[in-house]
């Protein structure tokens, strides 16, 4: 038993840092863990996608709530998506890549952002529009880092 714990930790670890080394955030449940990324903007919450309404995109598999919004995402991916690949906007800001939670979230200037948990987000809502330049600034080179 005690070397199965110790197996799923390294499982668990290694999936982490795969995920990091990607230009999206992505975990076994797929991008925003399985969430839809339209949904922030169309329903305003986050809602979990359906197996049946996927779509690839930039490395990663994208679930939608929705048929409606799949076409939405499919029509401008670019739009709907989290910036920064959906790794934490106050982590890049900061110059490294951290992963997030689907409920931290803010859309500023019609752009979703994502946050590596509540906490975190009450900070990046202090002063967002310089999180943003410094996060705009710094994804060149972060996305490209593990």
């Amino acid at each position: 038993m005690k070397h199965l714990i110790v197996l799923i930790a390294v499982l668990v670890v290694a999936s982490g840092l795969c995920a990091q080394s990607s230009q999206v955030f992505t975990t076994e449940l797929g991008a925003i863990k399985g969430y839809d990324p339209v949904a922030y903007f169309k329903a305003g919450k986050p809602l979990i996608g359906l197996k049946e309404h996927t779509f690839q995109w930039n490395g990663a598999t994208w679930y939608f709530s929705s048929k409606e919004n799949l076409e939405l995402f499919k029509a401008n991916p670019e739009h709907y998506a989290p910036q920064y690949g959906g790794y934490c906007a106050y982590g890049t800001a900061d110059g490294h890549k951290a992963p997030t939670q689907p409920d931290a979230w803010s859309i500023v200037d019609n752009k979703l952002y994502l946050n590596y948990n509540r906490n975190v987000q009450a900070d990046w809502k202090k002063n967002q529009p310089e999180y943003i330049k410094k996060a705009d600034f710094n994804w060149p080179t972060v996305k490209n880092s593990q």
